[in-house]
């Protein structure tokens, strides 16, 4: 695995466009995750439909960390992130189950979430300039769907609860005040218990939180604001209960925020609700710009209909994908 990351990084040390970028992306997703060539042509196709989508800004992006000093970091630590058990339940590499152990075992789990930041490969940087319908096309291409909010609060926060959307206060045509009426309500419902994907105090240093904004960027714009991100994966202990990486830290994430039950992706919707921005991002070391504990839930930025053609996307901005699974019966019952 990691002779495959350092040889593709050692190839692209010399490219410098976007689309050489992304050719690499495409072997590396091919490779690491066995999509098959119709998957890829489903990918290739949604990324060639953006001028802007991929790991960010060739020409401006300075990345603190390369991906060959992560590997070779992994390597030298012998740290390894490949998991036998999950691919056995999730069915993927690199993707980890959801639920509780209090009252559920990792074989029991309904869905499964990545590991990392798309790609959802260790030692590779995190997709991004992203809208939230693209990112719902690409997980789709790959057989998975974009994440319900509550599932990654629970990936982060270490246990999958059930939902808790208050549908009962969506109950106008703005959507908006809608929200934000839930969003209240939840936040109130959970801010005693606050916690971060590694643990119970904020604490800094942990994830990948300590890069700098590029000079002169105004909060957006392609050809001023670098992606100046992590690899996924460079940071071990910013590692959840559940086995999940980066949630705080590194890209921001899309996913799905429903205004009703018809509109959870986790229950098999096609027809998406709202878009949720989860996570922090790679400067919150020296600028806190908002808060960032697990369930928290965010206002209402840039948000549309997740499936909105002009949904979201910038420099910051990525995402991750889930998956509902069959659950499977602990080991000692299968016997």
């Amino acid at each position: 695995m990691l002779c495959l990351l350092v040889g593709i990084t050692m190839a692209a040390a010399g490219q410098t466009t976007l689309r050489e970028q992304n050719q690499l992306l495409f072997e590396q997703l091919q490779q690491v995750h066995g999509l098959t060539d119709e998957q890829m042509r489903d990918i290739r196709a949604i990324f060639a439909h953006s001028s802007v989508l991929g790991q960010g800004n060739p020409a401006i992006s300075q990345h603190p960390v390369t991906a060959l000093q992560c590997a070779a970091k992994l390597e030298k630590t012998g740290i390894s992130y490949d998991n036998a058990q999950f691919e056995q339940i999730c069915g993927h590499k690199y993707m980890a189950p959801l639920y509780d152990p209090k009252t559920a075992s990792a074989e029991q789990a309904k869905a499964c979430i990545d590991q990392f930041e798309f790609p959802d490969i260790p030692c590779v940087y995190p997709v991004v300039w992203v809208k939230a319908r693209e990112a719902a096309q690409i997980c789709a291409a790959e057989g998975k769907r974009l994440c319900d909010a509550h599932e990654w609060e629970g990936a982060c926060a270490g246990s999958l609860q059930p939902p808790d959307y208050r549908f009962d206060l969506a109950h106008d045509q703005e959507p908006e005040s809608a929200i934000h009426r839930m969003r209240l309500a939840h936040n109130a419902a959970h801010q005693a218990d606050q916690s971060w994907g590694y643990g119970r105090e904020y604490q800094r240093g942990v994830c990948a939180t300590g890069s700098f904004k590029t000079a002169g960027c105004p909060g957006g714009g392609w050809q001023l604001c670098g992606s100046n991100t992590y690899p996924t994966g460079d940071f071990p202990a910013c590692r959840s209960p559940l086995n999940v990486y980066d949630l705080n830290g590194n890209a921001a994430e899309h996913m799905n925020l429903p205004l009703n039950a018809q509109q959870m992706a986790s229950l098999g919707s096609k027809d998406l609700g709202y878009t949720e921005m989860k996570g922090s991002w790679f400067i919150f070391d020296t600028y806190r710009a908002h808060e960032d504990w697990c369930r928290w839930r965010a206002p209402f930025w840039h948000g549309t209909r997740v499936m909105d053609a002009q949904s979201h996307a910038n420099y910051h901005l990525g995402f991750r994908c889930c998956e509902t699974v069959e659950p499977r019966k602990p080991a000692l019952l299968r016997k």
